[in-house]
């Protein structure tokens, strides 16, 4: 999957704002709004788009960041694609390092993390976690 110069300026613009227009994008790139209309559906039709979503900031959640160390043999893909279906996760890395992934958790108690908590631990395969919450929440502007 060969991606160009253009199509990685598309991919950073979206990710800041999902609802760039087509015209804006076209700008920036020098091309017409129809063609840059067929490079995000290209984008879309490849997979390299997988979803547009939003980034938010609700001053009642909370938010929590664990690390989980998968049990020797395991299958980290596998741990990972349980890890994603769980309520209250947003997201998954699988990384290196001592841990095996990370795991971005939202939710509205305290209470309600460690309920998401007690379901990553129960997924068959990890072996540990290790939970931060989160503070303060940036993203670039």
């Amino acid at each position: 999957m060969d991606l160009d110069e253009k199509d990685y300026i598309i991919l950073r613009m979206l990710r800041r704002n999902a609802r760039t227009p087509y015209s804006e994008i076209a700008r920036r790139l020098g091309i017409s709004e129809v063609a840059a209309r067929k490079r995000v559906l290209k984008l879309i039709e490849r997979g390299v788009i997988r979803r547009f979503t939003i980034d938010y900031e609700d001053p009642g959640e909370i938010r929590a960041i664990v690390l989980v160390k998968t049990t020797p043999g395991t299958k980290v893909p596998e741990v990972s694609r349980r890890l994603v279906a769980i309520e209250g996760v947003d997201w998954a890395y699988e990384v290196t390092g001592e841990y095996d992934i990370i795991v971005a958790l939202a939710a509205r108690s305290v209470g309600d993390i460690n309920k998401y908590i007690d379901a990553i631990r129960s997924v068959p395969g990890v072996a540990s976690t290790y939970t931060m919450i989160v503070l303060r929440y940036w993203t670039p502007t």
